[in-house]
């Protein structure tokens, strides 16, 4: 008997649904309905365990198990409590409810929340004869309900902790960029691991790190656990078989030259420890990655030919004490163009004078979402010849 074909939706970054949709494509995945901040899809429960694994850009993998129409929060409570969810999780796991909505006509999403938890712990109750406690902070399972104008619809979290969150970042505190985003920008960049990569502000080292994961083909799922093991009918043993083949197309002899580089020694100890963390410490011992403290404005190639994609500052308090973030990006400006002829330079920036501050013409730029943050990825062609150098000035 082949197995049944569900209904999912992967969540992603703003502006990043095309790239999430040829990784599902490429993962078997059916259906493919992109919209604003995800993908619908159909496949196998095995597929979605998949996408969990393999995919560098979802933030969240949702299995859809009730769809239906409303008009107000009793029928969300009538439609949350005819679900079955005692083939999905028990009484003894503790149970976290979160709600979106778009154009919703229902005046408290609290309310409504309240009432969707409210029939999940009611249906619980009255088919095992106990309650399931409320764990807002580290729930067993989550349930995510979407409500449109007219629609709710309900899924489970088969990811647990967003998929962003890989497990090698050694500081738990928020990072600035995203791991899924930073795959995102070197999808669009097109960066391949024949081209030398060079990030000049790499922060914590989440560019760097994710560009030398790709180029050894680790599955970023690998080393982390999901909420799909915690479900009812969870099926182990295609689980084992998924990670065994994605650890056996491991390649750490895969060749690349990766650097970063960073003002903050504080914070490229902090790179070096993620890099650990992600299995990298033979791409440092031999080079292949490197992550080491430097200016920005006195950068130089690691080649002749390569590709600069980063994350600079942007906000007065983000900039080195010693310069504004404009001054900044106008000295990194003429550093590329002084020093990097025949590079691409891919630039992320929710500034959009930066082109004007750094004295460049763009060539392409793309939104995207930093989180809630709207953002440009800016891309400059260094041609040599192209830019006459002017006198430096001063500090």
């Amino acid at each position: 008997m082949n197995p049944p074909v569900e209904k999912f939706f992967a969540v992603c970054p703003r502006g990043l649904e095309p790239l999430l949709a040829d990784e599902l494509r490429a993962l078997g995945a059916q259906f493919l309905a992109p919209e604003s901040g995800g993908v619908g899809f159909a496949g196998t429960m095995r597929a979605a365990y998949a996408a969990n694994l393999h995919s560098r850009i979802a933030s969240r993998v949702l299995w859809q198990v009730a769809t239906g129409e409303y008009g107000d929060e009793r029928d969300l409570y009538e439609q949350a409590q005819a679900v079955a969810w005692e083939r999905h999780f028990d009484s003894e796991q503790t149970l976290r409810v979160d709600v979106n909505a778009s154009r919703s006509p229902l005046r408290s999403l609290e309310f409504a929340t309240l009432r969707l938890k409210d029939a999940i712990v009611d249906r619980l109750r009255d088919e095992t004869g106990a309650r399931p406690s409320i764990d807002r902070a580290r729930p067993d399972v989550r349930v995510f309900a979407y409500l449109d104008e007219r629609r709710l619809t309900l899924y489970l979290d088969l990811s647990g902790e967003p998929l962003f969150k890989r497990g090698w970042r050694a500081e738990k505190g928020e990072a600035p960029l995203k791991e899924n985003l930073a795959a995102g920008l070197l999808m669009l960049a097109g960066w391949t691991p024949a081209m030398p990569l060079l990030d000049p502000f790499c922060g914590s080292g989440t560019i760097a790190i994710e560009a030398a994961l790709i180029a050894a083909r680790r599955a970023p799922g690998l080393d982390r656990r999901f909420g799909f093991e915690r479900l009812a009918g969870f099926d182990a043993a295609a689980w084992r078989e998924l990670k065994a083949q994605a650890a056996a197309a491991i390649d750490d002899t895969a060749r690349a030259r990766i650097a970063g580089t960073d003002i903050s020694t504080r914070v490229i100890e902090t790179a070096h420890g993620n890099a650990r963390l992600a299995g990298l410490q033979p791409w440092l011992d031999d080079g292949r990655l490197t992550l080491a403290a430097g200016d920005a404005r006195e950068t130089q190639p690691i080649a002749a030919h390569g590709m600069l994609v980063t994350n600079p500052p942007y906000g007065e308090q983000s900039a080195p004490k010693s310069a504004t973030v404009p001054a900044l990006m106008r000295d990194f400006g003429d550093r590329m163009k002084a020093s990097f002829p025949g590079w691409t330079a891919w630039l992320l920036s929710a500034d959009r004078d930066l082109p004007r501050q750094m004295r460049l013409h763009e060539t392409r730029k793309t939104v995207l979402f930093n989180g809630a943050l709207e953002c440009r990825l800016f891309r400059f062609e260094m041609v040599a010849g192209q830019y006459r150098q002017r006198p430096p000035q001063k500090r």
